[in-house]
């Protein structure tokens, strides 16, 4: 089936099918796309026809292959991965299933734009809050210790209060039984 499928994405470009025989086809097509890009890089014929019968074993048509060692191959020469795109589409009318839409990426497709530097530091940012209040939670930790930022230091010194009015709850719960059994 995997065969059947790359068979049809090499020839086509694109296919729709359901989702989950997409998500299975990327790594199938994506090992048998970087046989091409070993047998473009290779000197030796020899290395060449080894990759290329690799890749006739998997897919078991010589034509798809031709046409992705030949004409392909090179239009990935630069990308190191990635070289298959899945949308999702909706779901099939019949049964309900979900679809999607896969195809393979154009060699000069930059993909995503890299994320600037201040939206990254935002997210560190408060990555580094959320850990220090999950540490602050589960160890209680003082207010003198959380002194990192401005940011977390506030986080932290609301999580420490909170932490020290539920160990406070659960002494004062522990001593109003004991003070029951005496009197009784």
């Amino acid at each position: 089936m995997m065969g059947n499928l790359s068979v049809a994405l090499i020839t086509h470009g694109r296919i729709q099918t359901t989702l989950t025989k997409a998500k299975a086809l990327r790594p199938f097509i994506e090992k048998i796309i970087t046989f091409a890009k070993k047998a473009e890089a290779a000197n030796d014929t020899a290395r060449k026809l080894h990759f290329r019968r690799l890749a006739i074993a998997r897919v078991r048509d010589k034509k798809a292959v031709a046409k992705l060692f030949d004409e392909l191959a090179s239009e990935f020469t630069e990308r190191n991965g990635g070289y298959t795109r899945i949308y999702k589409v909706g779901q099939r009318i019949g049964d309900a299933a979900e679809m999607a839409l896969i195809e393979l990426i154009d060699g000069n497709d930059e993909g995503y734009s890299k994320k600037s530097a201040k939206k990254t530091a935002k997210k560190a940012t408060k990555v580094e809050a959320e850990v220090t209040e999950a540490e602050a939670t589960e160890t209680e930790v003082t207010e003198a210790e959380a002194t990192e930022t401005e940011a977390t230091q506030t986080v932290a010194k609301k999580t420490v209060k909170k932490a020290a009015k539920k160990a406070a709850k659960k002494a004062v719960k522990k001593e109003a039984p004991a003070k029951e059994d005496t009197d009784g």
